[in-house]
């Protein structure tokens, strides 16, 4: 008389209905998927290399073999630009060194050089600092506060105040999307600058001092690099203004004549509230600065198909699933496969996306749009995630109709920090792959409480171990890959990531390296969980302040 009660508490157990298809995501079909697609022959699908098309095209014929439709248009290919920069001339920068000082003429590459979404203009204008540049509303912060910076350069600092603070409104000690220098600069350039000089101040004054014309020349190496700089054209179009990177040494120079030093003026913008903001004075030393570089436009795509919701209401909205297909490339028979990284994440995407399109061929459909999304450019500099931000920034699905982001990147191994780790392993605790075995990294979780628990209840046919715990840690990982644009744009979203390992990002990285059962065991709970989302009757919330968590 007991068996009723008892099968009631496994159903709440459980959690929710078993997504159809669920047991189709083999760990035989990941395996054969990937040795294709981290291959040799695929030379590390790298951006513009006609591997990296190829392994575009594949993804897209195994969506048109699904029977999937176009998430949206009549394409799968969801179409971007990037441009890549290369430096021209003239760049100049010229400035007076003190008071009662001559005019200084900046040395390219060791006093200052411009950033690769610089436009191609000159400016002559005394010089504002501004602190760190930044206009955050919502964070009741603003460095210009009612302060203008018309007809003047603006001299801003790099990164976001209080980096070591994991208790910073600024995303604790991960750097938030407010530091990103192309932002600064657009927001300098609304507010009336002529012209943007950013400097880097570091934690180590002596060492950055020092180290500016190395950091100059590996910005702009001599010989054109393996790995190129590439931003989205949608942004570099809309700056009018040039931008350049300046050594803390001229900075320094630039700043005298307020009668304060450089680190007086980074102690004031640590006050916020325009606080660090020092106005040009009228007959103040006028800075020329010209920027003057050559632009190539690179085509780029996503790839990204949908199974329609059954729901004729709820088919307007739509949970993604998401994990980019690009890497490294190879130089010459050193070939950077991107097995784990994210050949791992790309091939579960299709397997997921097989598993919808077999129930769906049985009649069960999602309430909600599934979107499967493959994106581009993930790991290109600078800054990263460029097929990620170009669909964000395109609305290409409304952002207001989506429910949640699921991204997977790096699901194929078992984290592996050694004790004595490189600057790759900033911020991580010395483990093995061993004690890592059944652990997944879940990131994104702080910043939707509700996504968190639904991500637990889904975990219950997977028995998973989930750890939550690299949300506010100084890996940056939580801004690392495809779901930080979503979460920037208040759609909640999770990063399903077994961790790094000595082989990341190394010619080691390769398909026989992966454990295939953990594979499959997380691709299961990202489909249990877009299906539970997708057929829920309340969608996740983002609240408006998140707390940050604490460090860890």
């Amino acid at each position: 008389m007991h068996l009723l009660p008892l099968l009631l508490l496994a159903a709440v157990c459980l959690g929710q209905q078993r997504a159809p298809g669920n047991d189709t995501i083999s760990k035989d079909q990941l395996k054969a998927d990937l040795y294709f697609l981290a291959g040799d022959a695929m030379r590390g699908r790298l951006t513009g290399s006609p591997e990296y098309g190829l392994a575009g095209e594949f993804i897209e014929s195994r969506f048109q073999r699904l029977g999937l439709l176009p998430a949206v248009g009549d394409s799968m290919f969801h179409r971007f630009d990037l441009v890549l920069s290369r430096l021209d001339a003239p760049n100049r920068l010229q400035f007076e060194s003190g008071p009662g000082g001559g005019q200084r003429q900046g040395k390219l590459l060791e006093d200052f050089y411009p950033l690769i979404f610089s436009a191609n203009a000159r400016a002559v204008a005394p010089v504002a600092f501004a602190g760190y540049g930044i206009h955050a509303p919502a964070l009741d912060w603003d460095d210009y506060r009612g302060k203008s910076l018309n007809g003047t350069i603006a001299l801003i600092l790099d990164g976001d105040p209080g980096a070591n603070d994991a208790q910073s409104i600024f995303d604790g000690v991960v750097t938030s999307e407010y530091a990103n220098s192309l932002r600064k600069a657009l927001s300098a350039q609304e507010n009336g600058a002529a012209g943007v000089l950013m400097v880097n101040m570091g934690t180590e004054s002596r060492s950055v001092v020092n180290g500016f014309p190395t950091a100059a020349r590996t910005y702009w190496p001599v010989k054109p690099p393996h790995l190129e700089k590439y931003t989205l054209a949608a942004y570099a179009g809309r700056i009018r203004i040039p931008v350049a990177q300046v050594s803390p040494a001229v900075a320094e120079a630039l700043i005298r004549r307020s009668g304060r030093t450089l680190r007086q003026a980074v102690a004031e913008a640590e006050k916020g509230g325009g606080a660090g903001f020092l106005a040009a004075a009228e007959d103040g030393p006028k800075v020329e600065l010209e920027a003057a570089l050559k632009r190539t436009i690179v085509e780029d795509r996503n790839v990204v198909a949908r199974i329609e919701g059954a729901d004729p209401r709820l088919k307007n909205e739509a949970v993604i699933v998401s994990a980019h297909y690009d890497h490294n490339g190879a130089e010459g028979d050193q070939i950077y496969n991107g097995a784990d990284d994210n050949g791992s994440g790309a091939v579960a995407l299709l397997e997921i996306a097989e598993a919808y399109a077999l129930a769906a061929a049985r009649g069960e459909r999602p309430k909600r749009t599934v979107i499967f999304a493959s994106w581009g450019s993930e790991e290109r500099c600078c800054g990263p995630l460029l097929g990620a931000w170009a669909w964000v920034e395109d609305q290409a699905w409304p952002l207001d109709k989506t429910v949640a982001t699921l991204n997977m990147d790096m699901i194929g191994r078992s984290e592996e920090v050694p004790e004595y780790g490189n600057r790759r392993f900033n911020g991580l605790a010395p483990q093995t792959a061993a004690s890592n075995a059944q652990n997944v990294n879940i990131l994104g979780w702080s910043y939707s409480p509700e996504l968190s628990k639904l991500v637990d209840r889904a975990n219950h046919s997977t028995d998973l171990r989930l750890l939550k715990r690299y949300d506010n840690n100084k890996s940056q990982l939580l801004r690392r890959s495809d779901q930080w644009p979503f979460l920037q744009r208040r759609v909640p979203a999770l990063f399903f990531h077994t961790g790094l390992h000595p082989d990341y990002h190394t010619v080691n990285d390769r398909p026989e390296r992966i454990d295939y059962g953990k594979m499959e065991r997380i691709a299961r709970l990202v489909h249990q969980l877009s299906w539970d989302l997708a057929n829920g009757d309340a969608v996740p919330a983002m609240p408006a302040r998140r707390t940050i968590p604490p460090i860890f």
